[in-house]
């Protein structure tokens, strides 16, 4: 499950400390799945129904209050891999913000491991959608139609948990905001993806002039070329990578998983994944098995640099020092 770093202009924990959650979310997620896996193989009952008490509390580590401010990841020296370190101080805040628990509640019973990971991942999603719209100390007011986004499911439900995105991020540069394509960074890559879906089995003719022409059936329709959209993403993102002497490659790829896209005269640089090449595209990027590098950290940290964010303090603490 890939990591949500970033939402939009909301605030987020990963800007805040790009070392520490990255980790923490991957050994967060396997905690949960196997002591939830192994409940359901063993038929431990009372998991499954909440008025029973569970036979284990498979707890998260939590972060100290100091952990908060660490130094930047630029002082962080010849790691390849991020590990957790030992805290022994808990916020009590942040403790609720990092619980996470299957709540069985919300679906009826599994009948299936295949259907209680769908439930699980479901869960978990919500639960990014918090580390990514929140901090200790701040909060932004999530619009309740990302709940359901299903391309924004999909980037974190079918990508592997070392791979950081950031969906439909603003950008604030020379002082006007800018609303960028979405960006995958992966161990070894950044990926800019431009997605076209509309009815199924759409075919976009594509070119190199500022509209392209979608048709379906016997009806034609002009849309802005994706390629102006793309293109103005990889130019900020290299130029950031650039800046802070990051030499990570820099992919941009045009997609649509129920279409079909047209485009005799594409640009060398440019990769169109459509339905005919989605399968292989699709598990080639799933089959990436490299842990979290320091360089990827590094490429992320300078990226959300220049997020917008827009957020409120968070109540509680407002409450706390009155």
């Amino acid at each position: 499950m890939a990591q949500l770093i970033k939402l939009q202009d909301y605030v987020s924990r990963y800007e805040q400390n790009i070392v520490l959650y990255p980790s923490r979310f991957v050994r967060l997620k396997k905690q949960k799945w196997l002591g939830l896996k192994r409940a359901f193989e063993t038929k431990d009952r009372s998991l499954f129904y909440p008025e029973s008490p569970i036979e284990e509390d498979w707890i998260v580590d939590k972060p100290s209050f100091l952990e908060r401010f660490k130094k930047s990841i630029w002082q962080q020296n010849n790691f390849e891999e991020v590990e957790l370190e030992n805290e022994s101080e808990i916020v009590k805040t942040e403790e609720d913000d990092l619980s996470f628990e299957y709540d069985a509640k919300q679906y009826s019973r599994p009948q299936t491991v295949e259907e209680l990971k769908q439930q699980f991942l479901n869960q978990l999603f919500e639960f990014q959608l918090k580390w990514a719209s929140s901090t200790l100390t701040e909060k932004s007011n999530v619009k309740k139609t990302l709940y359901y986004d299903e391309l924004l499911k999909y980037y974190l439900q079918r990508f592997p948990d070392t791979f950081l995105v950031l969906y439909q991020p603003l950008f604030q540069l020379k002082n006007a905001p800018v609303e960028l394509d979405t960006i995958m960074i992966t161990p070894t890559d950044v990926w800019c993806i431009h997605v076209l879906e509309a009815e199924n089995s759409a075919v976009y003719v594509g070119s190199n002039d500022k509209f392209w022409v979608k048709k379906k059936g016997d009806k034609e329709q002009k849309i802005l070329s994706p390629v102006i959209s793309i293109n103005r993403t990889e130019k900020i993102v290299k130029s950031i990578l650039d800046k802070y002497d990051i030499t990570l490659p820099v992919q941009k790829v045009i997609l649509t998983r129920n279409g079909y896209i047209d485009f005799p005269s594409v640009p060398y640089d440019l990769k169109i994944v459509e339905k005919r090449n989605y399968e292989e595209w699709f598990q080639k990027m799933r089959s990436h098995h490299s842990p979290i590098k320091a360089i990827q950290l590094k490429a992320a940290e300078s990226l959300l640099q220049y997020g917008l964010t827009n957020s409120k303090r968070r109540y509680e603490w407002d409450t706390e020092e009155s």
